[in-house]
């Protein structure tokens, strides 16, 4: 193999594909990077950690001879970051080494054959659709915090993505660690109709979003089974992203839902998780629990240490309801928080031991439950 590329278009496409790889790795192909090289002038470049593939075409400046081979991927993308930007790289292979040449540098790399590459056979994947890259992104961001990363309760581990037939058909993606749940809602894509409930591992959700955030204007193709999914960005020519999904069965969370809070607080969210960040200060890993006493019009955060003392802070709010005490981890209500961009939240309670329900309004594609702490 033989082929000239440039040093932007490699290191973009390595960056890509190389954080699939893992750092440590039993099996010594798992290490490495295929790199395939064909008459029409492009290179295909491809890695997995077996249960999770990316598949990116580039196009080369030339391709003398074609062929494929495998090498480092951190290696080969630790070079190209080092390469004089606007270079040309040659890449060439003879006698189970690869040698990289750029300018006046010049690399040798040992090679493993493309024939070990191990390739995730996906068979067929009957339901497909399409989702706009920007929306895709926002489920990912909405939904990623409350992955939980318990190994244990492994079908938590990922996001729920299922369809149902509410109002209107919709798709949902949930995900939960027990403590905290998110879910978000858009409207169910053409084509999504009878797919089956999939939960996608936190590390190809973690892939994907760093993989849209370059093609937030296009749509994404999505096409899955029971037990794999594919993610093509860019259409021709772009990035396939294939995993497998988790073989378990997401608990049925629409029951933590809570569907009778009648005490509604409103406030901002940005002077909340300011407020709840200031006496989260002095909280020790014992007591991350963060004390809200609602009274009219207000709500007074606390938080109690046996090593460091106290802090309080009052917060001006839109609340009518009964005064009562409420306990949250401060970290799960900072992290629910920080995913409303408005101008006010809605925190709908019941009571000291019920499940909350957080969202910015009731026209919101995306909702919090929140599991209250004793305090």
């Amino acid at each position: 193999m033989k082929a000239t590329i440039e040093r932007a278009t490699l290191l973009r496409c390595l960056s890509h594909v190389q954080s699939v790889v893992e750092r440590r790795n039993t099996i010594p192909i798992l290490s490495n990077v295929l790199i395939d090289a064909s008459d029409g002038g492009t290179l295909k470049v491809m890695a997995t950690d077996l249960d999770l593939q990316v598949v990116e075409n580039m196009a080369a400046a030339s391709v003398e001879s074609p062929g494929a081979i495998t090498v480092s991927a951190h290696l080969l993308f630790d070079i190209a970051r080092k390469l004089p930007e606007g270079s040309q790289v040659s890449l060439e292979t003879a006698d189970n080494r690869m040698a990289v040449k750029a300018g006046r540098s010049r690399f040798s790399l040992p090679t493993l054959p493309r024939d070990d590459f191990p390739v995730i056979v996906e068979g067929d994947l009957p339901t497909s659709f399409e989702v706009p890259a920007k929306t895709l992104a926002e489920m990912i961001d909405r939904t990623r915090f409350a992955i939980s990363t318990e190994e244990t309760r492994y079908y938590l581990n990922g996001i729920f993505l299922h369809v149902t037939d509410d109002d209107e058909p919709v798709l949902k993606a949930a995900a939960t660690d027990g403590h905290r749940l998110a879910r978000f809602t858009l409207k169910r894509p053409e084509g999504a109709e009878g797919m089956p409930d999939v939960i996608v591992p936190r590390k190809a959700v973690a892939e994907l979003r760093k993989l849209l955030e370059e093609s937030l204007d296009g749509n994404v193709q999505v096409d899955l089974s029971a037990s794999k999914i594919r993610f093509t960005l860019g259409g021709e020519g772009g990035v396939v992203l294939t995993s497998k999904l988790i073989d378990g069965t997401f608990p049925d969370y629409s029951r933590v839902i809570p569907t009778g809070n009648d005490k509604l607080l409103k406030l901002d969210p940005k002077s909340f998780y300011e407020g709840v960040d200031r006496v989260a200060t002095i909280a020790t890993e014992k007591t991350r629990a963060v004390k809200m006493g609602l009274e009219a019009d207000k709500v007074t955060l606390s938080v109690t240490s046996p090593d460091n003392g106290t802090a309080a802070e009052e917060i001006a709010a839109d609340y009518g309801a009964d005064a009562f005490e409420i306990g949250f981890n401060a970290n799960y209500l900072k992290d629910i928080l920080s995913q409303i961009d408005s101008d006010t939240v809605e925190l709908h309670l019941a009571d000291a031991g019920a499940p909350t329900l957080i969202r910015k309004d009731d026209k919101s594609p995306a909702l919090y439950v929140l599991m209250p702490m004793r305090v």
